[in-house]
């Protein structure tokens, strides 16, 4: 299962606050429309076949097919002063 290193939570959480999302809101991670890659999206709540990871207060939901790609995976996160945030996905161990 996906795994979130604290820069990523805290950017999440921060990602989820400021887009003022209810307390069930999270980011989706989904295929994009050409499957060649992933996109970002807040969502204030998961799909009904979303794969749910919550680590420390942050939530990310994932579409079957993101799960499969990032199952192994670890997700980072920085924040850039001009509030461009980047995301970076890492081997686990």
């Amino acid at each position: 299962m996906l795994t979130l290193t604290e820069n990523a939570q805290t950017v999440i959480s921060g990602i989820v606050s400021g887009a003022e999302a209810p307390q069930t809101g999270g980011i989706r991670i989904s295929q994009d429309v050409e499957g060649a890659g992933l996109a970002v999206a807040v969502a204030n709540q998961p799909e009904a076949d979303d794969q749910v990871v919550e680590s420390a207060g942050a939530k990310v939901f994932l579409d079957p097919q993101a799960a499969v790609a990032l199952d192994d995976k670890v997700l980072d996160a920085s924040a850039q002063p001009d509030g461009r945030v980047d995301f970076a996905i890492g081997q686990q161990g």
